[in-house]
């Protein structure tokens, strides 16, 4: 009997967070949305911006289902492309502006963008990237104010564009909330980049997911420490405008300004990666005053305790997320628990490394036998493999059906990432499947030797793979960088892993520098294991 009541229009409307833009600027019009040196635009603008955007962007032939492509670092305009070629159905493609022309090129190419907004920082790498595609995008110049170095590749300057478009352009939701919202590219690290298409439904779900499970209050202040190109900023862009916040731009990392930006505009949320959450535990003390009350996240590699230990120190409270490109960003969390303060700094640092448990909107994150997909014991110990299912996972690689296909086996998509779960339901991350050392039949967690040398007080960043070994099949092969002025020898990182490792576990070669990154901050495993096959068999 319950069949006969149908969706109308009165009871049933597309989830899409372009939503939240319109009711941001209805209900506070007149509160500051975004920062960006001295320039200030009020929710109000911003929409009038989104809308001009939208309309001039069919005036150039965008229309649903078109690729809209963005070479930009984090500024107003890569704001506004989060929400106008949505307002027409388009798809947003966030550029990694760290990634070299022939990668670019073929993004461009595979995802067939129709149109390419550029910022002239970006200009050398850009216009090699042009001359390279087979079907080149009609080109858009973002001339920033914080930049006054670069060519101009395009017809037409962003603000000109803008200018031609109408402020009162009529927009509509989806037809389907399943329409495609967003292309992100994956690294490409073993092959061609693969294309992970987003969805209307799991960026609106995932923008609010970011605000009930991180607890975020109406009108934060939020600052762009994260690239936006990365998952679309971990969908914060729709998220800041569901919430009516403030959005502190940044165009790159400084930890000296983030610090100066964090005081003077009383941020209140931020993101990164752990590279970014080090450097600024790195600080020098008096670069680290008046952060209390400031909130976090960190994803990626599990964070080193030792980090999370000073970040607590300086007053920041980190909230540790774990997810990938393929699930829209962060997709599990630690949530911290009442008991928890009752324990030592270094307990709770320990406890805030795990990856947690599922997000609230986020169907399910289940640690499984990759053979048999049955749920391992809740044990601690005994390793299975992270696999994700919900609305907030991707619809599917673009163009490649057995990528897609083997991602989604058995109903769920598998990370490939290997990890115990806790008799509590927590999970924690062992390692990736082929960062796992195996010396003499042991196997080791690279990064549970990374954590112990993070503890180092010398010790920015470290990385350790597997080196080949005639004996052992394999041992660990360190890599470290050091804090700026400090120093450390192999023997007093041989002392130090000795007190907090087991024997079999403690790298038998170290080596000193700075740690080769991907474009979104990564540490380059691959590179390092040619690095270490590379190496002498004595120093």
């Amino acid at each position: 009997m319950y069949q006969d009541l149908g969706r109308n229009q009165a009871n049933y409307t597309p989830l899409s967070p372009i939503s939240f833009l319109r009711k941001a600027a209805t209900v506070h019009p007149q509160r500051v949305a975004v920062v960006h040196g001295e320039r200030r635009l009020d929710w109000q603008q911003v929409h009038a911006r989104c809308r001009r955007l939208a309309s001039a962007l069919q005036a150039m032939g965008v229309g649903e289902g078109d690729t809209v492509a963005a070479m930009l670092p984090n500024t107003p305009a890569m704001i506004e492309l989060h929400f106008g070629p949505a307002m027409l159905g388009a798809v947003l493609n966030t550029l990694n502006t760290r990634l070299d022309a022939e990668t670019l090129a073929f993004m461009l190419d595979h995802g067939e963008a129709k149109v390419l907004f550029t910022d002239r920082e970006f200009s050398p790498v850009m216009q090699r990237a042009l001359a390279l595609c087979k079907r080149p995008p009609r080109v858009v110049d973002v001339d920033d104010i914080e930049i006054e170095q670069g060519d101009f590749l395009g017809e037409i300057e962003y603000e000109a564009l803008l200018e031609s478009g109408d402020p009162d352009f009529q927009y509509g939701l989806p037809a389907d909330e399943w329409n495609a919202i967003a292309l992100n590219y994956t690294s490409g690290t073993t092959g061609d980049p693969k294309g992970v298409v987003y969805h209307h439904r799991g960026a609106y779900l995932n923008a609010v997911a970011n605000i009930i499970d991180w607890g975020m209050p109406q009108h934060p202040v939020y600052l762009w420490t994260l690239p936006m190109f990365h998952c679309n900023g971990w969908c914060f862009p729709w998220t800041m405008a569901a919430v009516a916040g403030t959005q502190v731009c940044l165009r790159r990392f400084d930890r000296r300004h983030v610090l100066e930006l964090m005081r003077t505009h009383g941020v209140s949320h931020y993101c990164g990666a752990p590279v970014v959450h080090a450097a600024l535990a790195a600080a020098p003390p008096e670069l680290k005053q008046g952060l209390a009350g400031v909130k976090g996240q960190v994803a990626g590699a599990a964070p080193p305790a030792a980090v999370l230990e000073e970040m607590e120190r300086m007053g920041v409270q980190i909230t540790h997320v774990y997810g990938l490109t393929e699930v829209y960003g962060p997709a599990s969390i630690c949530q911290p628990k009442a008991e928890w303060e009752q324990l030592s700094i270094d307990e709770r640092a320990e406890l805030n490394s795990r990856q947690g448990v599922a997000c609230l909107l986020q169907e399910d994150m289940q640690v499984l036998d990759p053979q048999t997909l049955r749920p391992v014991p809740h044990d601690g110990e005994t390793v299975g493999e992270i696999m994700f299912r919900g609305n907030i996972t991707m619809k599917g690689y673009l163009k490649n059906p057995r990528a897609t296909a083997e991602a989604f086996g058995g109903g769920w998509f598998h990370t490939g990432d290997l990890a115990v779960v806790y008799p509590d339901g927590n999970v924690k991350i062992r390692d990736r499947s082929k960062d796992v050392i195996i010396s003499g039949g042991e196997n080791i967690s690279s990064l549970e030797v990374e954590d112990a040398l993070c503890r180092h007080p010398a010790v920015l960043a470290a990385a350790v793979v597997a080196r080949p070994d005639a004996r052992w099949g394999e041992t660990p092969c360190a890599f470290i960088e050091l804090k700026d002025d400090l120093e450390l020898s192999s023997d007093d990182a041989l002392a130090h892993c000795r007190q907090n490792l087991a024997g079999y576990k403690v790298p038998k070669r170290f080596v000193f520098g700075a740690l080769p990154r991907t474009a979104t901050g990564k540490v380059q495993k691959f590179n390092l294991r040619d690095r270490a096959r590379a190496l002498p068999e004595t120093e």
